[in-house]
């Protein structure tokens, strides 16, 4: 998730759960524990130019369910034994406060799409439950209204309400993404069953700052399709729409280790195209066809036409957030005018 929203999770937590008079120092310190795990980009990016390594362990060690609990550990003990006396006036609030704003980091990471290596440093594929989309206001509002009545009222019963309260809602909202995503992808399944791609392997996402209108994906033997669903407007089959992907370059470059790296890290949710003999991979988890925001450049052929690997690129190519936003808030409320298209090649 965004910054903000982890910052405003980690101070609803630790404020919730250390003692009243410490109300304010628990929510600047949720507030710090809550956006650390998001600084590895920093050490990362100093270790490396490799675009590919920089997205793929991001989230991996810093947002670790074996790492984190040592690093509260690590914190608690230190505040313990020098800090302000704070902790050691309640030292078990204190050590829990700690904790949860860390570890719910990673967890809230789990519900988008990007891909939360939650038991690093196991080879387990990374997590991504996607359900909620990166930035989703409704789900960030009520964490930031709790910490800005907790701020003010300090010490008083309304604080702790506001917390709790605030807690709950955003709990709440998560929870109804899982059963808005369990919807459409019951729907998915019945579209894509009927249309020969019942055991293709499809994925379902939030369209961006809600969780009423979703993009389906899923994966042809030339290509993929995909489709919309509003939770609002629509009540029958997803209209599917096919795209080609050069899977045959995708296959002959499969050993190269960008292109693993990438398979592993995306579930093997990607669009290969040979352009100008370079082979350009988009992750399509993220984007919708033909924006996408992650594509990179792995490989060009040689002088006999084989793949070989070049120093991994990203590409910057044109998005044009004004152009996708407002078809995207119309179609949320109006269904699409055609049914299902066939699938791609």
């Amino acid at each position: 998730m965004d910054s903000l929203t982890q910052i405003v999770l980690g101070g609803a937590l630790a404020a919730a759960i250390a003692p009243a008079r410490h109300r304010r120092a628990a929510l600047l310190a949720g507030a710090g524990l809550g956006t650390l795990p998001d600084l590895d980009s920093l050490p990362i990016r100093l270790a490396t130019a490799d675009p590919v390594l920089l997205m793929t362990v991001h989230r991996s060690f810093s947002h670790s369910l074996f790492v984190l609990p040592l690093v509260g550990w690590l914190l608690w003990w230190l505040f313990l034994r020098h800090g302000r006396g704070r902790v050691a006036e309640s030292p078990r609030r204190w050590f829990w406060a700690i904790q949860l704003a860390l570890v719910t980091h990673p967890l809230l990471d789990a519900f988008t799409v990007y891909g939360t290596q939650l038991w690093w440093p196991l080879p387990v594929a990374p997590t991504m439950w996607s359900s909620v989309f990166i930035i989703d206001p409704l789900y960030t509002v009520w964490l930031l209204a709790a910490c800005v009545v907790a701020w003010f009222a300090r010490a008083r019963p309304l604080a702790q309400r506001a917390l709790l309260a605030g807690l709950v809602l955003s709990s709440a909202y998560l929870g109804w993404s899982l059963v808005a995503k369990a919807m459409v992808d019951r729907q998915a399944e019945r579209t894509l069953a009927a249309m020969g791609l019942g055991d293709a392997p499809r994925f379902s996402v939030p369209m961006p700052f809600n969780t009423l209108l979703w993009r389906v994906v899923a994966m042809t033997p030339g290509g993929f399709v995909e489709g919309e669903y509003s939770l609002v407007a629509d009540t029958g089959a997803i209209a599917f729409r096919g795209y080609p992907s050069n899977t045959q370059a995708l296959g002959e470059a499969a050993g190269i280790p960008a292109v693993q790296r990438l398979a592993w890290f995306n579930h093997g949710f990607m669009k290969a195209r040979e352009r100008d003999g370079r082979l350009e991979l988009s992750d399509l988890r993220m984007g919708s066809e033909p924006d996408y925001t992650f594509v990179f450049a792995v490989a060009e052929r040689d002088a006999e036409g084989r793949w070989q690997p070049i120093p991994p690129r990203q590409l910057r190519l044109p998005w044009e957030a004004r152009r996708r936003l407002g078809p995207m808030w119309r179609r949320i409320w109006e269904a699409p005018p055609t049914g299902p298209a066939p699938p791609g090649d």
